[in-house]
């Protein structure tokens, strides 16, 4: 092949073939961000304990943990260290969100935070919720997200209690609503393997054709809560098999806290979320979801805000919630109304800190203007998708993002957009 010749066509055909199952493959296991919102934390509520006012109950008592403990700005931004800045923009959309939507998500727990009470009690509890969550819907106070956490497969008793549980709680809300509630998600505890993914699967076909719900309905959780759900005892990596054995159904990972650091043999005083085991993990989350649209949650803190440790409680979750914020972990567990307030503190003091900058890196990157920093399309999309999240949580509107929805929306998906900004 002389100078100025080029590689024969045949070549290059012969190889586009080679890679165009290979592509289709990766595609398809790799889909991209996933539209919609993303809520910022999942607050569990044992069943027994759920009511129809559970969500305005956990504001008014955040409100009013608020106003006893940290009644102004200066007070708030004093136990949380926040900087003077932030100090009334943060406690003011505290207060607004309390308010407003106390509760993004919110799971009615029928594992450990329920215990067994009994078959007869569990039955009345799980029909209770669907009668609840339905009564929500109609109400239109649903919610954004919201669901149930039914028991694990880990034993033939609990996989029949699970399933009985997660059947009365669906079959209920269909038979109330003549539908299933938009962002529906049952969280699916203590998974081993792919093969008990595969086992919930056959549970929620058989679901959807006995309730004519459309194939597919039916997505869930997985909570990473076992060593087994990391590496299997060949050595494999098993995160990306549990979410290739959902098909397609998988909707998040939930990082378990406490059962995890037990499992890895940590003693009372190192079972929390800021242990090197715990991060280990979390990155395993993060590599075996990246591009999946799998979305990812941190685990909770059981150092709760209460009697005479309030403050010290809000200092530990804002600081692991600003934890996570900053390892891209940006929804995580609340297991108590007074923790509202911090990880509401956390959300907005992290996006307000960094907006300006994102919003300013975006603009750049969308007006191809000279600066400091030249941004890459994967760089882009993230700022957006930061923008966008802060839009959806109430620390921003979009206006002071500086872009309309429909354009972060875009650039997030890295979609071509015409007239990105306003």
């Amino acid at each position: 092949m002389g100078a100025g010749a080029s590689i024969d066509g045949a070549v290059i055909a012969d190889l586009v073939a080679q890679l165009s199952e290979v592509d289709a493959r990766r595609a398809a296991r790799y889909p991209g961000p996933r539209p919609g919102r993303q809520p910022v934390h999942t607050c569990y509520l044992p069943a027994d304990r759920l009511t129809p006012t559970s969500g305005p109950d956990w504001g008014a008592q955040a409100l009013a943990a608020l106003d006893e403990h940290a009644p102004n700005a200066a007070a708030l931004a004093s136990v949380l260290d926040l900087p003077a800045e932030l100090a009334e923009p943060v406690y003011d959309r505290v207060r607004t969100k309390l308010a407003s939507e106390p509760v993004e998500d919110l799971r009615v727990d029928f594992e450990d935070g329920y215990g067994a009470p009994g078959e007869q009690a569990e039955d009345a509890d799980a029909r209770r919720a669907a009668q609840v969550l339905a009564g929500w819907c109609r109400e239109g106070t649903a919610p954004a997200s919201m669901g149930l956490r039914f028991k694990s497969f880990d034993t033939p008793e609990l996989l029949r209690r699970g399933v009985r549980t997660l059947d009365l709680v669906v079959t209920g809300l269909v038979g109330e609503l003549g539908e299933l509630p938009p962002r529906f998600v049952p969280t699916f505890p203590k998974v081993t393997g792919p093969q008990q993914v595969s086992a919930l699967l056959v549970v929620l076909e058989l679901l959807e054709d006995r309730l004519d719900l459309p194939a597919g309905a039916l997505r869930f959780e997985i909570q990473i809560e076992t060593t087994q759900s990391i590496v299997d005892d060949l050595g494999r990596f098993v995160v990306p098999r549990l979410i290739a054995a959902g098909k397609g159904r998988v909707s998040g990972l939930h990082f378990g806290t406490y059962d995890y650091t037990a499992a890895c043999g940590l003693g009372a005083a190192d079972q929390h979320l800021a242990h090197p085991a715990c991060d280990f993990a979390r990155a395993a989350m993060q590599v075996g979801a990246a591009g999946t649209g799998v979305l990812l949650s941190d685990g909770s803190t059981n150092r709760l805000p209460v009697g005479d440790a309030v403050h010290e409680g809000w200092r530990t979750h804002f600081d692991l919630v600003t934890r996570a914020l900053h390892n891209g972990f940006f929804q995580g567990w609340d297991l108590h109304p007074a923790q509202l307030v911090t990880r509401y503190a956390a959300v907005y003091a992290y996006y307000l800190a960094h907006a300006p900058a994102d919003a300013a890196r975006l603009r750049a990157y969308v007006e191809r203007t000279a600066g400091s920093v030249l941004d890459e399309p994967a760089t882009a999309q993230a700022l957006a998708t930061s923008l966008r999240r802060a839009v959806d949580c109430g620390a921003l509107t979009a206006g002071q993002a500086g872009f309309d929805a429909d354009a972060l929306d875009a650039l997030a998906g890295r979609r071509a957009v015409d007239q990105p900004a306003r």
